[in-house]
């Protein structure tokens, strides 16, 4: 068929010779393949598109994050889904995050399923994770907070429309990665205090550390485990060179110091702003420039220098999140500056369902959680051992096990894991150790919100990153199991690299 194609194309004299003359012939099929190649070649266009979709809940709804529920009394800066599709021509990748701090995965389901009937992007190709706010509106019941279910519609919506955005703002781009490191941003919270004083938690047993242990605590030995300082970029430009989009993955779990009631994207949303300075985007180009901050693996990482004797002045509402956001985001534009850009990379995703068992509460456990809850003035819970004899009647009806999805994205050479829970520092560290992919890094809270994800040596610890509740109840060995299986993902993945 490609032969009588092309000699149709030929003039009737020099087709007469070529016919009589299999030389000939040998170099008009040549050189028409080598055409065919090279317009194969310059048909290979990378594409990428940003954009964001407004997720402010409204004032008197749910906040979560803390023990007791919290009210919506004012908007101090919006609350977005933010989303960048990338294209190489085959296959698209949609990467969200969402200002929240955690999300169910029903939710999110079914945002995908939109954006997948607007767009045709597969569904296992979108990866979805909240940051982690502490102070954004509730989407997942946890502690003494439950979602308003016009919030949770309006989610799924409005999630959807941000991959729909993106993906209609795509362009031909160009892409680049690099890797930063901020190490005075992350401490890790959990110390090993010295022997003497019990450290008893609200199941009337003993632990072996403790979260926050306090500045100048004469107690305190040692944190129970290292800290993650590396800054992965990723930055995506028109071929012009105007920037589209960047996402940067840091592992710290949140900052926090609002005002009373207000909703805040936390220092995810204050890097995000700051970036658009930084790399000079007024927003008026097309697409916008979106800038993102996902969740590292902070499950036991937070903000505060335990190592200080003294604790710092107090600061402002706002004062401390934007500080760490400025200087999160000097080190990232500081690392956009190394950057080699590369006009056409390909991309390929992996994803496996998996089921875990739940560390359901015994008879005798149950039987204590009634009698502390019998005792309460209700329906709201004061001390932390009524909280989590609340907690105990709730995750008693829990299944013995649970499904989590499980992802790997790999964009040119780098490698993006994602899992559905505040995941320890340890893990990401040795999945990064095992990973084919120099650089990886992982997403926590992605894909669904299946509680702490400790290592089985925490779990051993104690603390209150392992106290069981609907923010903790998988498996002892589940980040063991977990790990194998993305390791696995993302050597496949990397076997079937072209």
């Amino acid at each position: 068929m490609k032969k009588s194609k092309v000699l149709l194309k030929v003039p009737h004299l020099i087709l007469f010779s070529i016919n009589r003359n299999p030389f000939l012939m040998l170099i008009v099929l040549i050189m028409t393949n080598f055409s065919a190649n090279a317009q194969d070649a310059s048909r290979k266009l990378f594409r990428a598109g940003a954009a964001t979709s407004n997720i402010t809940p409204k004032i008197g709804t749910s906040i979560n994050g803390n023990m007791k529920d919290g009210m919506v009394k004012q908007i101090h800066d919006e609350t977005h889904a933010r989303c960048i599709v990338l294209d190489d021509g085959k296959t698209k990748l949609a990467i969200l995050t969402v200002d929240l701090c955690m999300i169910y995965r029903e939710e999110l389901d079914a945002a995908k399923r939109r954006a997948h009937e607007l767009t045709n992007i597969p569904i296992e190709n979108m990866m979805i994770s909240a940051i982690h706010t502490h102070s954004g509106g509730t989407a997942c019941s946890v502690f003494q907070s439950d979602p308003d279910p016009e919030y949770l519609k309006f989610l799924r919506e409005r999630i959807a429309d941000a991959v729909v955005r993106a993906n209609n703002n795509l362009v031909p781009a160009r892409i680049g990665w690099a890797v930063g490191n901020e190490p005075t941003q992350v401490f890790n919270r959990r110390w090993k205090m010295k022997p003497g004083k019990p450290l008893m938690n609200p199941f009337g047993t003993e632990d072996q550390v403790k979260m926050n242990p306090g500045i100048g605590n004469p107690d305190r030995l040692e944190p129970a485990g290292p800290t993650d300082p590396e800054l992965p970029i990723i930055s995506v430009q028109s071929t012009e060179g105007r920037p589209i989009a960047l996402l940067a993955n840091y592992s710290l779990h949140y900052v926090g110091g609002t005002g009373p009631g207000e909703i805040s994207a936390d220092y995810f949303g204050m890097f995000a702003e700051r970036m658009k300075g930084l790399l000079e985007s007024d927003n008026e180009g097309f697409p916008p420039f979106v800038a993102m901050l996902s969740n590292g693996t902070s499950g036991n990482i937070n903000n505060i220098n335990w190592f200080a004797n003294e604790a710092p002045p107090a600061m402002p509402p706002y004062a401390k999140m934007r500080q760490v956001a400025n200087v999160v985001a000097a080190e990232a534009y500081k690392t956009v500056q190394t950057i080699r850009y590369q006009d056409w990379i390909s991309l390929s995703s992996a994803q496996t369902e998996i089921n875990l068992g739940v560390r359901l509460p015994k008879k005798e456990e149950i039987d204590r959680a009634k009698g502390i809850i019998a005792k309460t003035n209700g329906p709201v819970m004061n001390t932390m051992e009524e909280i989590y004899a609340r907690e105990t009647m709730l995750i008693k009806d829990f299944p013995k096990q649970v499904p989590l999805i499980i992802q790997a994205f790999r964009v040119g050479d780098l490698a993006i894991a994602a899992l559905p829970c505040e995941i320890f520092v340890e893990i990401g560290l040795d999945i990064k150790s095992k990973s084919p992919f120099k650089p990886t890094f992982t997403t926590s809270l992605a894909n669904g919100y299946n509680g702490y994800l400790p290592t089985p040596e925490h779990h051993k610890l104690g603390g209150y990153e392992t106290w069981r509740a609907r923010s903790s109840y998988l498996e002892v060995d589940a980040s063991t199991k977990i790990s194998t299986v993305l390791v696995g993902l993302l050597k496949k993945l990397k076997d079937e690299q072209p």
